[in-house]
C-alpha cells in the first residue's frame, strides 16, 4: 500500500536509505516542525535543528540535509512571505506538503501553579493565537521567544519556577513539563502548511496532482486574468494564489500560484498555452495533494 501524502518514488527512495534520512527544521527538538516532519516522513528520522529558515535551506544546499520542512502558511496568522522568496532564490523543489494541526498547551515544571506564576513565554504568532486565555491572567507577563519549543526546553533547564510556556504536546514530554491547560487556542480550526523541499527537481514519478508555480505577467490590463482563465478552461483548480512585490521594479511583481488537478494531459495543456502569457515561469514542484489535518 502506498502511503498517503508522498510519491511513491519518494518513498522508495527513503526506503533504500541505509541510514536514517536527516530533515533540517527550524527550530530546535519538539518544536511544530520537528512534529511536522515526523508526521510526513515517520519517526525514524534525524532533524537538524536550525535557528532560522535560511539556515534550513544552507543545510540543504551545502549536502548537510536531505530534506527541508518548511512552514508557509497559517490558517490564522496567513502567509509566511519571506519563505516564499527563500523559495524563488534557491530554486528547491517542492516533493510534498503536509498539513499540521496546531494545539496549544500551558505547560510548567511539575508542581508549579498557574496562580504561583509571573510570565508566559512563547512565540509571537503562538501568543496572539491564545490571547483570549492569556487576557483571562492580567497579572502574566507576556515573554516573546523565537521558538515555542525552546521556551519549554528552557523552563527545565533553568528550573523555572515562575514561568509558564505555550507549546505542544511533544515539547512538555520531550522537556518532562506538567500540561496545566489544554488547547488554550481561541480558534481550535487552526492549522499550518509545510512544504517538503529537497535540492533538485528530477522527477520520482508521474503520479502526481498538484503543483506550485510562480511566474511574473505584463503590467496591463487583464494580464493576470488570463493566465488564471486558461487553468480554469482545463479545469485545473487553483488553491491558492499569492503576490509578492519584484524587488526594486514599481508595479511589478511575482505570483505564487498553488493548483491541483484530476486530468494530467489537461494540466499539461494548460502550461504551456500559461507559458505564452507568462514571463520567468517557473514549476517550483509537483507532488502529491496531502491536505489531511
Amino acid at each position: 500500500m502506498k502511503s498517503p501524502g508522498r510519491k511513491p518514488g519518494l518513498f522508495l527512495f527513503l526506503s533504500k536509505m541505509k541510514k536514517a534520512i536527516r530533515v533540517a527544521i527550524q527550530g530546535i527538538k519538539a518544536s511544530f516542525h520537528e512534529e511536522a516532519a515526523f508526521k510526513f516522513f515517520g519517526k525514524d528520522i534525524q532533524t537538524i535543528e536550525c535557528e532560522s529558515f535560511k539556515k534550513t535551506c544552507e543545510k540543504l544546499e551545502k549536502g548537510e540535509a536531505d530534506f527541508v520542512v518548511m512552514a508557509i502558511e497559517n490558517s490564522i496568522a496567513g502567509s509566511l512571505l519571506p519563505n516564499y522568496t527563500l523559495l524563488r532564490e534557491y530554486g528547491f523543489a517542492i516533493t510534498g506538503e503536509v498539513y499540521l494541526p496546531i494545539q496549544l498547551h500551558l505547560m510548567a515544571l511539575p508542581g508549579v501553579k498557574l496562580e504561583d506564576v509571573k510570565y508566559v513565554t512563547s512565540h509571537p504568532i503562538a501568543i496572539r493565537q491564545c490571547i483570549d486565555f492569556i487576557d483571562e491572567f492580567p497579572h502574566l507577563k507576556v515573554v516573546e521567544s523565537a521558538d515555542t519549543a525552546a521556551c519549554a526546553k528552557k523552563i527545565r533547564d533553568e528550573q523555572l519556577t515562575d514561568t509558564v510556556a505555550i507549546a505542544n504536546t511533544l515539547a512538555a514530554e520531550l522537556y518532562g513539563l506538567n500540561i496545566i491547560e489544554r488547547r488554550i487556542e481561541s480558534n481550535k480550526k487552526n492549522f499550518t502548511r509545510f512544504l517538503i523541499l529537497k535540492s533538485d527537481k528530477t522527477e520520482d514519478n508521474q503520479e502526481i496532482n498538484k503543483a506550485s508555480i510562480c511566474f511574473q505577467v505584463g503590467n496591463h490590463v487583464g494580464a493576470l486574468s488570463k493566465v488564471l482563465n486558461i487553468f480554469a478552461d482545463y479545469e485545473v483548480n487553483l488553491t491558492k494564489i499569492q503576490s509578492m512585490p519584484v524587488l526594486g521594479k514599481r508595479n511589478e511583481y511575482y505570483f505564487y500560484v498553488d493548483i491541483e488537478w484530476k486530468n494530467m494531459e489537461k494540466y499539461d495543456t494548460a502550461v504551456r498555452k500559461a507559458l505564452k502569457y507568462t514571463v520567468n515561469f517557473n514549476i517550483m514542484g509537483e507532488y502529491i495533494k496531502n491536505d489531511k489535518v
